[in-house]
């Protein structure tokens, strides 16, 4: 795949960039080693005003590169803009609690009496160069909710972005140098695909993390599993979207629709299957559907729209083949299903409906407007429909019954449940899922300490 940026809404070619060669990589490798011997020993404060002055240019620069993420990949500016302003408020927040976050624990002497020490402590230590592989669908924030609680940890980063967000990623490295992060502490590596193994197979990296396809995430963690080095994956999501008789149907029905086709559908978090109890489900049905119906579809520059095209023809067509596969095994089309006429990779807001378990689309995920509609009896058939995926990154429940709220808490397969609402991520709080969702966690004080090296420190008598 070239380094380029394709502008999906028309197709475009707009700019293309050489990937770099062997040479650079390794001049960006050692400048990396370089940097951390001594970025590792700056002060959270120093740190902290480097990455609060990072944020004041991103909240400076929202119009602009907000233009440019649209024009790379194809979200609604609006949504480019709300963005930009999420990564500012991450890093401020990274900015004023990793020196709390990474404080040293210390036990009770009572604790480690019988331990032979006089005290003992635990002490959270950067790593070193960590390697990021990124993907396009939220190419500033994907990376953002990496580079803060790194950088704050002590640690320097190494991004390879997709590579249909050159823009992007050329941008973010600008970003934290015109911030004063000394030159080596983030660099974007303009790479194939097929360029990462053998970074990471380079002794002076020494973790990764990805959020990306199944595919993808094998390949890192094979690797890295064979070098071993530390990974963090968060990869597909199918997320369940439980609606119970008790729940605002109204509401429940309005927050579908957005949960649904956020970022045009192309969200690892978006709500994908939703799963409604048959008392209610002709009522969410018909509210949902109308819903999808009036979203307005165009130039996602326009501040009007609210689902642009998707941001590669590849993935338009990966969409259709799902749909058309449960159309030929039954499922009935209720709204969209049919590709516009016209120049770019526009697909309409798409709900299906009677879906069976061999169905494509039941086990794969739909990476675009697509929604599917099942209907369960009760709360048991609501979790065993929620929990029949291979991925378990996020759920959502509609219930105003608490113990109905204890019990999908208890029993569904996902990193998290989102109860009268939609799963969004928050920097204060852990973010990851389960099964072939990945592992490990992103943001909060989970989130900085997994690339620290937790360290027991041993005082004798």
């Amino acid at each position: 795949m070239p380094i380029a940026t394709v502008n999906p809404a028309n197709g475009e070619t707009l700019k293309t960039y050489e990937a770099m060669g062997e040479e650079e990589i390794e001049r960006r490798l050692q400048l990396a080693e370089a940097t951390f011997r001594t970025y590792r020993t700056t002060t959270f404060a120093e740190r902290a005003r480097l990455l609060h002055r990072a944020a004041d240019l991103l909240d400076e620069d929202q119009q602009d590169i907000a233009r440019v993420m649209t024009t790379e990949m194809g979200k609604p500016v609006t949504q480019a803009r709300a963005e930009a302003a999420k990564c500012a408020k991450v890093m401020r927040w990274y900015a004023d609690h990793a020196e709390e976050l990474l404080a040293d624990e210390e036990p009770s002497a009572a604790d480690v009496k019988d331990s032979g020490a006089s005290r003992a402590l635990v002490r959270y230590r950067p790593m070193g160069p960590v390697l990021a592989v990124m993907p396009w669908n939220f190419p500033l924030w994907q990376v953002v909710r990496f580079a803060a609680p790194a950088l704050m940890a002590g640690n320097v980063g190494l991004l390879k972005h997709a590579s249909n967000v050159p823009q992007t990623a050329l941008y973010l490295e600008d970003l934290f140098h015109r911030a004063g992060f000394t030159q080596g502490a983030f660099q974007t590596l303009l790479i194939g695909s097929g360029a990462i193994d053998e970074i990471l197979r380079d002794d002076r990296v020494k973790a990764a993390t990805l959020t990306g396809s199944e595919p993808a995430g094998r390949a890192v963690a094979a690797t890295a599993g064979e070098m071993i080095k530390k990974t963090v994956l968060e990869l597909g999501g199918s997320d369940p979207y439980v609606v119970m008789p008790s729940a605002d149907i109204d509401r429940a029905a309005q927050i579908a629709v957005t949960a649904r086709v956020q970022n045009n559908g192309q969200s690892c978090i978006a709500a994908k299957r939703f799963i409604v109890h048959t008392d209610v489900y002709d009522a969410f049905a018909e509210r949902f559907v109308a819903g999808m119906k009036a979203l307005t579809v165009g130039d996602p520059l326009a501040e009007e729209t609210d689902v642009g095209p998707l941001a590669s023809e590849q993935g338009r067509a990966d969409l259709e083949e799902l749909v058309d596969d449960a159309r030929r095994s039954g499922a009935r089309v209720l709204c969209g299903g049919e590709r516009p006429d016209g120049d770019g990779w526009y697909y309409p807001p798409t709900v299906l409906a009677d879906i069976a378990r061999e169905m494509r689309i039941h086990r794969e995920e739909a990476f675009g407007p697509v929604a599917t509609l099942y209907r369960a009896a009760d709360l048991e058939e609501a979790v065993l429909i929620a929990n029949d995926s291979p991925f378990g990154l996020s759920s959502n429940v509609w219930t105003r019954d608490e113990a109905e709220v204890d019990r999908f808490v208890r029993d569904l397969e996902a990193g998290g449940v989102y109860v009268n609402g939609m799963t969004a991520s928050h920097p204060a709080l852990p973010f990851g899922g389960v099964k072939r969702s990945g592992y490990g966690r992103e943001l909060s004080g989970h989130g900085i300490r997994e690339f620290c090296n937790i360290t027991t420190v041993w005082h004798g008598a």
